[in-house]
């Protein structure tokens, strides 16, 4: 019998045996979140951001919490450099959050806006005179994205009607859309709670074994250091002493509460029961060049994390 005819006859027979299935491995599920390929990084430049200080603030944050709260959001350094499984992200500012919830929920369509945006003057005072109520969710995050990116200094700053009014900054070749950034941030900001709301309405949401950190508008260290033209309202002395209230409200109740502030005395005496610690901080954005540099801060800590 030729041997071709008898590998026909072999592979025949082989046909007619079961079929044999083999399994898939059975993966183990992750209990944390995947690994980002980018680390994610504030996507906008944020007076008083926080990301020279993140070992000195992640120092004093307990290694155990249930959700993270964040109610000053600004430009989320220590929300992006934590990427909390579990997390409320709010601010009193509309546009911010607005462009957060954009980032989060439609990450490509803030993409495709940025790359119509160009950095000159003329396309700068345009977009400027825009009113973002009358742009889409995706156009109006673009918008701030690339304002705070072009404008003077990185500032951001609106008018008592809530119109931003920095002007046009001088820069070579100043980053408009960082892709891999903008991805990673979406990514890091699925599941997260996001919220328009005043600092002072989220205690009752606060459990025990909660973490929250706050990063208020600082207690001026001189009468002409105030800057708090991020909102039309303002964060006065008045402010300042709810919110120590509220932090010391709840740290008795379980609560771990880290904040951060200017080392001044006043700040001193609504948190002299507290651990207090002086830490040097940089900053970058000032109008004036020679008050940039190492300025005095303090974090407080209290609850779980003292």
């Amino acid at each position: 019998m030729p041997v071709s005819t008898v590998r026909r006859r072999a592979d025949y027979a082989q046909a007619l045996l079961p079929p044999v299935y083999i399994s898939p491995p059975v993966l183990p599920v992750p209990t944390v979140p995947a690994p980002l390929p980018v680390r994610p990084t504030p996507f906008l430049k944020w007076a008083g951001g926080k990301r020279r200080l993140l070992a000195e603030i992640f120092y004093r944050f307990p290694q155990e919490y249930g959700t993270y709260w964040e109610p000053f959001a600004g430009g989320g350094a220590v929300f992006f450099g934590l990427s909390p499984a579990r997390a409320v992200v709010s601010d009193i500012n509309a546009e911010l959050i607005r462009a957060y919830t954009a980032l989060r929920d439609n990450v490509h369509g803030v993409i495709s806006c940025l790359r119509r945006h160009v950095p000159t003057e003329a396309h700068f005072y345009r977009v400027r005179s825009q009113q973002p109520h009358g742009l889409t969710d995706t156009e109006a995050a673009a918008r701030m994205i690339y304002l705070n990116h072009t404008c003077f200094n990185g500032l951001y700053r609106v008018n008592r009607r809530g119109e931003f009014n920095v002007s046009f900054g001088r820069y070579t070749n100043p980053t408009i859309c960082d892709l891999p950034n903008l991805l990673a941030v979406s990514q890091a900001l699925r599941g997260v709670d996001l919220r328009l709301q005043c600092v002072f309405t989220i205690e009752d949401d606060v459990e025990p074994g909660d973490l929250v950190y706050f990063d208020p508008p600082y207690d001026p260290v001189s009468a002409t250091a105030s800057f708090v033209g991020y909102t039309r309202g303002g964060f006065g002395r008045e402010e300042q002493v709810r919110l120590a209230e509220m932090f010391a409200r709840l740290a008795n109740r379980g609560v771990h509460v880290v904040l951060s502030n200017a080392d001044t005395a006043f700040v001193r005496s609504l948190y002299g029961d507290f651990r207090i610690d002086t830490v040097a901080a940089h900053r970058a954005i000032n109008s004036r060049p020679d008050r940039r540099g190492p300025v005095a801060e303090v974090i407080i800590s209290a609850g779980g994390a003292s």
